[in-house]
């Protein structure tokens, strides 16, 4: 594929790519940094992408998950801050501080060894946010197979919290 054919091609679908990565990230300028890595990647591969029976959904594919990378990324950054900005009220000693501090470390590495699409659901709803529906559409299935993960998302937590 040449440059005038990708520009015809795939430059195009700039609208609806950046279109899915708005549902799944809220920065601005992230969507845009996704987008642009989509082309970038569709770029190095225009000579195989004749291979491809459709272009426009590898193109939808990558932006979903280059998103969820980010998401995941941004969870990782996000979990440091919670466990630096345990809230703290007047009567909090250093000693229930720090305990509280460690339950918030055991949970987050319980929640780090859960499988992976039940590491994502868990912290779309609790750390993110979304609604279930929501969850269902960024992950591309039903909103009965996400609570069905969330479930057993927490209940695997707990479990192992407890077991701690």
């Amino acid at each position: 594929m040449e440059k005038e054919q990708f520009k015809i091609e795939i430059v195009p679908l700039r609208d609806k790519l950046a279109g899915c990565a708005r549902r799944l990230l809220d920065d601005p300028e992230e969507v845009e940094d996704v987008v642009q890595e989509v082309f970038l990647k569709l770029w190095y591969i225009r000579e195989e992408l004749s291979n491809y029976n459709s272009v426009e959904a590898l193109a939808m594919q990558t932006t979903k998950h280059l998103c969820l990378n980010r998401l995941k990324s941004f969870q990782f950054r996000q979990k440091e801050q919670l466990t630096e900005s345990v809230s703290i009220s007047d009567e909090v000693t250093p000693y229930s501080q720090l305990e509280q501090k460690d339950s918030v470390n055991q949970v987050m590495r319980i929640i780090d060894r859960l499988p992976g699409l039940q590491q994502i659901i868990l912290r779309m709803k609790h750390v993110d946010g979304y609604e279930v529906e929501e969850i269902a559409t960024l992950t591309g299935s039903t909103p009965e197979a996400v609570r069905m993960n969330l479930s057993r998302a927490r209940r695997r937590v707990k479990e192992l919290f407890f077991k701690m």
